[in-house]
């Protein structure tokens, strides 16, 4: 192999980590001026990514050592620093930015399009002024369903069972306390009494009041602390299971934990083993079969608090 052919196949892989690291990040919101934006980024040792989306447009830029440097010698003409520096200086700009954190000396500003976007950035190195443009083209359809559409349909069928889960184990409860009740229990404070739990009432509720709040979507919030972490884990399995085709596909015998060696954002969790089972959106199957399980399950629940039969008085604990 020529040292050409080396060299390429090197910043393939660089490309192709770069990438992976990426789809591990967490969407966050951020303004700027008058533009809120869902965005998330990767600052490597050799080059960066970032992704931006409006929700109706979605765009990129990577960039390695030779486009940071050439642009900080464009830009930053006062500025002698090895590239290393420059990516230094960007990871601490955008990241705590991406966590909410505002710097009263940093500002942003962007020009977007359908086709373009650029984030201005005016900052401090070294007390000099310090100036850098992200050049984002628009990304290619596969990049937002791999980063937008094919995890939030993965979290919202695992929202879904596990709605189902908390339904079933409410009615248990239901079973449980009636069960009590019957045996001549009685509650010491009245305040803590509460009303059976009827699927139906709870859905017509939550649809009435609940899903219009969560349907605002312009302001940008669209994932809670929690959603991040899931949506991490959801990204994460998606990662092991191209990796997995991957391997299949070349018939590499490596190690699967190849994919576990990424550094994932702080707060990545794993999916529970069921879920990791299925792997990847496409492979819903399992999923499904819980959702009809829990659903077998809540009416074998509901017969329970039906039939349950008058028991003599006893003690709680008797």
């Amino acid at each position: 192999m020529s040292l050409a052919e080396m060299e390429s196949e090197a910043k393939m892989e660089n490309t192709e980590d770069l990438e992976s690291r990426l789809l591990l990040q967490p969407w966050a919101s951020v303004c700027f001026a008058e533009s809120t934006l869902m965005a998330k980024a990767w600052f490597g040792d050799a080059g960066y990514a970032l992704l931006l989306s409006d929700l109706s447009s979605m765009w990129y830029e990577r960039a390695g050592t030779d486009v940071i440097h050439q642009r900080s010698k464009e830009l930053n003409k006062r500025l002698t620093a090895h590239t290393s520096s420059f990516l230094n200086r960007l990871r601490n700009l955008i990241c705590p930015l991406l966590e909410g954190q505002k710097n009263s000396s940093t500002s942003f500003s962007c020009q977007l399009s359908p086709s373009s976007l650029i984030l201005h950035v005016k900052s401090e190195l070294s007390g000099l002024p310090f100036h850098w443009d992200f050049h984002c083209a628009a990304a290619p359809i596969e990049m937002m369903s791999r980063h937008l559409v094919q995890p939030l349909m993965a979290m919202s069928l695992a929202l879904q069972c596990q709605v189902q889960e908390l339904a079933t184990l409410l009615l248990q409860k239901d079973a449980e306390i009636e069960d009590y009740r019957e045996s001549g229990a009685a509650l010491s404070r009245e305040r803590l009494k509460t009303e059976p739990f009827k699927k139906e009432s709870f859905l017509k509720t939550f649809e009435e009041e609940t899903l219009p709040q969560a349907c605002c979507l312009g302001d940008g919030h669209l994932f809670a602390s929690h959603l991040k972490q899931l949506y991490m884990a959801v990204t994460q399995q998606q990662a092991r299971a191209a990796s997995k085709r991957h391997r299949e596909a070349s018939g590499d015998s490596g190690s699967p934990e190849q994919t576990d060696s990424l550094d994932l954002p702080r707060g990545a969790v794993d999916l529970p083993a069921e879920q990791e089972r299925a792997e990847s959106p496409p492979s819903t199957a399992p999923c499904v079969q819980d959702t009809v399980a829990t659903s077998s399950q809540v009416q074998k629940a509901q017969l329970l608090i039906t039939k349950t039969k008058r028991k003599k008085a006893k003690g709680l604990f008797s």
